[in-house]
């Protein structure tokens, strides 16, 4: 006989979730110290004990910090439920799973990226019943995607076990923001996935302590970690919001136009090469190639300017590198970033695009398909947009492209190619900075 949980309210809702037959996803995200450790530990080690032979998962960003700071968890949980874990359970150092009395094993997971594996496709055989996923803030939406494939599929059938997947989080604008907090608010978040909003305050069992130590952080943190406020600003030059971003993919209001055709080549044709284009401010197809081979990125943009009727003047490529060659091929314009900008106030032709992006970035629709991998570049490459240094000399600058592959680790390609569409909207087509 297992002991009842003493549960909190909002863990409560969370047990009642993971216990429906409607509900399969569940984030439970919010301030620091809402609990969500416990509840996670309660979750899955009372399945296991209840029901023989089931396995499941506890996934986390790095191995070391599931050992330093959810093991601890599992034993106070288990204590506390008077299970004596020393008695029911034994822990594999070797392959990284608990192993319990009546045959059910609970696993830990690492999730951080390997390039050898940049798809998370270790994951694709495992196979478990249910799972919870930590600190989803820190980790890839890919390995999410890949580890929620894996649940319900160890004997759910036999005790008739709707697959569940607990996610938990501090507030943060990737994966968490995107699928959940965004559709909640705006009332789309699909019945299958549920999210509750944990705070500090829900915690009966925290210290004033440690809520006067939450009080006394940067006020950008302690509105995350305090409060639980998703919508927080902690980058003060970060010029287009997470989630004017998030809505390009829904702008569906946005009308169609002229067309364009912007590419941005790789300089030196080592690295990708994005086309985009564009029925005014909308997206509405894009060709992508990992290596920048001059002929074969003129031939596809001659095939697509037939396909999408585009006139030559209206195709614009990176003058750098081997754009340049593709620009006097094709006689079509090109963009060099240091040109003159024509309002004076800017450090240069590029920085006036970036403002201009930022002031249209609500009138942009985004409306091609995408792969995740495609959303999820875009998504932090247009975050990324940042005003830099602007107290210098007076004039407005933009993150050098340079910084943005040191914190991104590759080349923001779709940011250059949203910078360079707006080279049309601020000279409206006919106007050509020398």
């Amino acid at each position: 006989m297992i002991p009842q949980l003493a549960l909190q309210d909002k863990q409560k809702q969370a047990a009642i979730y993971w216990n429906d037959q409607t509900t399969e996803e569940i984030l439970f995200g919010g301030a620091k110290g809402g609990a969500k450790s416990y509840l996670g530990c309660s979750l899955i080690f009372s399945d296991a004990f209840v029901f023989p032979e089931t396995h499941y998962f506890i996934a986390r960003h790095d191995l070391t910090d599931l050992k330093k700071f959810t093991t601890p968890s599992i034993f106070e949980m288990l204590r506390n439920m008077k299970l004596e874990p020393e008695k029911r359970m034994k822990y594999n150092g070797q392959d990284n799973y608990f192993q319990l009395n009546n045959g059910s094993r609970i696993y830990y997971l690492d999730c951080k990226y390997m390039p050898s594996d940049p798809d998370f496709h270790r994951f694709g055989s495992m196979q478990f019943t249910r799972g919870w996923i930590e600190e989803i803030g820190q980790i890839h939406s890919m390995a999410i995607t890949n580890l929620s494939a894996t649940v319900g599929r160890w004997m759910n059938s036999t005790y008739d076990l709707k697959r569940k997947l607990l996610l938990t989080c501090n507030p943060n604008k990737g994966y968490a923001f995107n699928e959940f907090y965004l559709p909640t608010k705006n009332n789309t978040l699909p019945t299958y996935r549920k999210f509750i909003r944990a705070l500090p305050t829900d915690n009966k069992y925290l210290t004033q302590d440690y809520l006067t130590a939450l009080e006394r952080l940067p006020e950008n943190e302690r509105q995350r970690l305090r409060y639980g406020n998703w919508e927080y600003d902690d980058d003060p030059t970060v010029m287009i919001p997470m989630e004017s971003i998030i809505n390009m993919y829904t702008n569906t209001f946005v009308k169609q136009g002229t067309k364009y055709i912007i590419a941005d080549i790789a300089r030196f044709g080592s690295d990708k090469a994005v086309i985009t284009i564009w029925s005014g401010l909308s997206l509405i197809d894009k060709s992508v190639f990992d290596k920048s081979d001059m002929v074969t990125i003129q031939n596809t943009i001659e095939a697509l300017r037939v396909k999408h009727s585009v006139q030559l003047s209206n195709v614009l490529v990176d003058e750098d590198g081997i754009g340049g060659g593709v620009k006097d091929n094709l006689h079509c314009r090109g963009f060099t970033a240091n040109a003159k900008p024509k309002n004076k106030a800017y450090q240069n032709q590029k920085t006036e695009c970036g403002y201009k992006l930022a002031e249209l970035a609500n009138e942009i629709y985004i409306n091609t398909p995408l792969t995740q991998k495609e959303k999820e570049d875009i998504n932090q490459e247009l975050g990324m947009l940042k005003t830099y240094q602007a107290d210098l000399d007076g004039k407005l600058r933009i993150l050098p492209k340079e910084k943005i592959k040191d914190h991104i680790g590759r080349s923001p390609d779709w940011l250059d190619c949203f910078l360079m569409r707006m080279y049309y909207e601020i000279n409206s087509g006919t106007y050509v900075v020398q």
